[in-house]
């Protein structure tokens, strides 16, 4: 490096350094100036709060959260203030009710016009036209495709294949030139063996056996059980209200123990169904309350207790709202079976849904055994009747009824078909029939 070079060199270390001093001295100054705005700035800025999950408002429809609120706290019985202004019963509902229970509608004009079409079902048998007589050979493939069409209509398998027999049994050795002859032959079968099916051994008439109770000196009692989420709350519901209408006293007694919720659900079903009938129309007397000792407790007990109240405060039915349980469960269908032991109702419904199959038959077969098995009676009480919810969903799919009566040769004593107080049925043997042979 030439001697020019190195000084250059030099002169700008030193310019370098004396740069720095100065940066320092100032840097230094301006810290001693402000020390405490510093610590202060850093001391009130506060540090990035995370935002977290904010409470959703609900819309209460211009109400607030405590009327919304029908719950009572603390009390064994809920039934003092049965009516509360903000419900606002629909007048329509009053009066629809009263007597028996009309029949599931059934569309006549449509049926007659069924008949005399060639189409749908019996098309099927359409193969077997040719003036011959009839062998089992020629029976069987067509008696196949109307299995399926069956258990295609919820039918159960098991009962499809029996009812198909029977028709089968009819048909062979029979000599029949025309289509319409072999359709008009099965129809008239198939008709006879579910509306025999469907007809009950014995038939349930709930108002006059109400009157023979108190006749007695008896509180009417029915027990609802099922299998989880079928309805029984609400169709014990709509079955208050059809008794109201008759002018019956009901108490409802809160045995479902186990789900959250299930006592506020039927207080909300007394609060209303006194709307719609208060007490001023009816002597001053509430037609509905309800009976409950909270959740946890033992079943059996907490029924046996409410028919002892409703006893001796003048009531006439007795409905005991159970928890659903699935078949299966051991333990609560044997509480199911202490129940019915130790009250000993007069009418022990099963709930079921329209829309189950072959899930119907295995529910009703151990709910009775379960009954059977627990009981100390001779014969055992089981189940005598059936609740069939949910009809309204179904469309033609109405296999559900055929399956339940074949298992308990019990009848259908209520058909549930809606979403109201007043949506209540009994079972109408020729609208099931038509609508499986649709």
């Amino acid at each position: 490096i030439s001697g020019s070079a190195l000084g250059n060199f030099s002169s700008e270390l030193e310019l370098d350094d004396e740069t720095i001093a100065k940066n320092r001295e100032k840097l230094r100054t301006r810290l001693q100036q402000t020390p405490k705005a510093n610590k202060a700035k850093k001391t009130k800025s506060p540090k990035a709060v995370k935002k977290g999950k904010e409470a959703t408002v609900w819309d209460l429809d211009g109400k607030d959260s405590k009327s919304l609120d029908y719950s009572t706290k603390g009390g064994a019985f809920s039934g003092q203030s049965s009516l509360r202004p903000d419900f606002l019963p629909d007048q329509s509902q009053i009066g629809t009710l009263s007597g028996n229970l009309r029949d599931m509608d059934i569309p006549i004009e449509k049926e007659a016009s069924t008949k005399k079409s060639s189409g749908g079902m019996f098309s099927m048998f359409k193969s077997l036209v040719g003036g011959k007589t009839l062998t089992e050979a020629d029976v069987s493939p067509v008696l196949e495709k109307m299995k399926d069409h069956l258990i295609g209509k919820n039918v159960a398998a098991e009962i499809a294949i029996k009812l198909c027999q029977s028709v089968g049994q009819k048909l062979e050795g029979k000599v029949i030139g025309t289509f319409d002859g072999v359709s008009s032959t099965v129809r008239n079968t198939l008709n006879d063996a579910l509306v025999q099916l469907l007809t009950p051994k014995r038939r349930i008439d709930v108002l006059r056996d109400v009157v023979e109770a108190k006749r007695n000196g008896r509180v009417y009692t029915m027990v609802f059980c099922g299998v989880n989420g079928v309805g029984k709350s609400t169709n014990l519901a709509k079955i208050t209200f059809w008794l109201i209408e008759n002018n019956y006293r009901v108490l409802i007694a809160a045995c479902d123990t186990f789900r959250a919720g299930a006592v506020e659900q039927l207080r909300t079903h007394m609060h209303h169904l006194n709307a719609l009938h208060p007490p001023e129309k009816h002597g001053g007397q509430s037609m509905v309350q309800l009976f409950e000792q909270g959740y946890g407790k033992d079943a059996a007990e907490i029924a046996r207790h409410a028919i002892e109240y409703a006893r001796k405060n003048d009531f006439d039915v007795v409905l005991v709202d159970t928890a659903g349980r699935m078949q299966d469960n051991e333990p609560l269908m044997r509480a199911l079976a202490k129940l019915i032991l130790v009250n000993e109702p007069d009418l022990t419904l099963f709930v079921g849904e329209a829309l189950v199959g072959n899930e119907a038959v295995d529910q009703l077969v151990k709910f009775n055994r379960a009954l059977a098995n627990h009981s100390n009676k001779t014969p055992p009480q089981g189940i005598d009747g059936i609740v069939l919810t949910k009809f309204d969903t179904i469309d033609d799919k109405v296999g559900a009824a055929i399956s339940m009566t074949y298992i308990t040769g019990q009848p259908i004593v209520f058909v549930g078909t809606g979403q109201t107080y007043t949506d209540l049925r009994k079972l109408d043997a020729k609208a099931v029939v038509y609508a499986l042979m649709k």
